[in-house]
């Protein structure tokens, strides 16, 4: 938003005192008789007046350059800093099981885990996400990338059964952490989510958890439905080492409360920098001040004044 200003607007009462003494403050001289001094005053009545505007733009143009014009422009400088985050979802056989949701209970612990996953996606408008499914194998469903209707699309897409029908959280940790490890973000944020134990991993659990320690990536971790189907002490032990948070949801409305709060912990960080740019005018009138000044001084010679 621009707008204009004087930096000093009490000096522009100096015109009034020009004014004042224009009008009181009358040279008094001697008085020299002429005749037809009516007839010499009609001839240059024309020459006065030029050299009374010179002189009163010359005046009021110093007195505004006196008074430095300004125009204040002011702005925000909002700046993001986004995160990157990777949610690494099971896929397993298990989570074919239904009545997760109260209020959909033929819809399985899959399905429910899509819609929120979806509504979380949508939430994180300046992070880069990717995701990483697993169930027998892991694999990158998705890069790490800003395209929040691309990410809900390969979300809609993801199949139980497409990985196969163990569980394999070990091997899914590592390619979540592969996936971060070539980002310069200055924040890292892996979410895991399963419903199972672990029984299909190539890498044990002390490797896995040795990489998350050394790693400056966040890890948080989901157990969903009854704590006897997940290793509760298992998740803590893995949030623990990623300096991250372990939760258990037993239900859709746990599950989203837990994503909420995550949303929360994890919010981009914004620097709300206010910037106000000022452009001085008074280069303008001081030019027209001088340039009246000189020209005034110039027709006064001329007329031998």
């Amino acid at each position: 938003m621009s707008q204009f200003s004087f930096e000093y607007p009490i000096l522009l009462g100096i015109i009034l005192l020009f004014v004042i003494c224009a009008k009181w403050c009358k040279e008094r001289s001697r008085a020299i008789f002429f005749p037809h001094v009516g007839t010499l005053i009609a001839k240059t009545a024309h020459k006065s007046s030029l050299l009374a505007w010179l002189k009163w733009i010359g005046i009021v143009a110093a007195v505004i350059a006196l008074a430095s014009p300004v125009i204040t422009k002011s702005y925000s400088n909002s700046k993001k800093e986004g995160r990157d985050i990777v949610l690494v979802i099971d896929s397993s056989d298990s989570m074919r099981q239904q009545g997760f949701d109260p209020n959909d209970p033929f819809k399985n612990k899959f399905d429910v885990v899509k819609d929120v996953v979806e509504d979380f996606i949508q939430k994180r408008k300046d992070d880069r996400i990717g995701m990483v499914t697993f169930a027998d194998v892991a694999f990158i469903a998705s890069p790490l990338t800003f395209e929040k209707d691309f990410l809900k699309n390969i979300t809609a897409m993801q199949e139980l059964g497409m990985a196969g029908k163990r569980t394999a959280i070990n091997d899914a940790l590592v390619q979540a952490y592969n996936l971060l490890d070539k980002s310069k973000a200055k924040s890292k944020i892996v979410i895991l989510l399963t419903d199972g134990i672990d029984n299909m991993s190539k890498i044990p659990f002390a490797d896995v958890k040795s990489m998350i320690e050394k790693r400056k990536i966040k890890l948080y971790t989901i157990g969903i439905g009854s704590p006897r189907d997940y290793n509760g002490a298992y998740l803590q032990a893995l949030a623990k080492a990623g300096h991250g948070e372990a939760y258990g949801a037993r239900n859709a409305q746990m599950l989203n409360k837990i994503y909420d709060e995550i949303d929360k912990l994890e919010a981009s960080k914004l620097n709300n920098k206010k910037v106000v740019e000022h452009t001085y005018l008074y280069i303008y009138p001081l030019f027209l001040a001088i340039l009246s000044l000189l020209l005034f001084i110039y027709f006064r010679n001329q007329r031998g004044v």
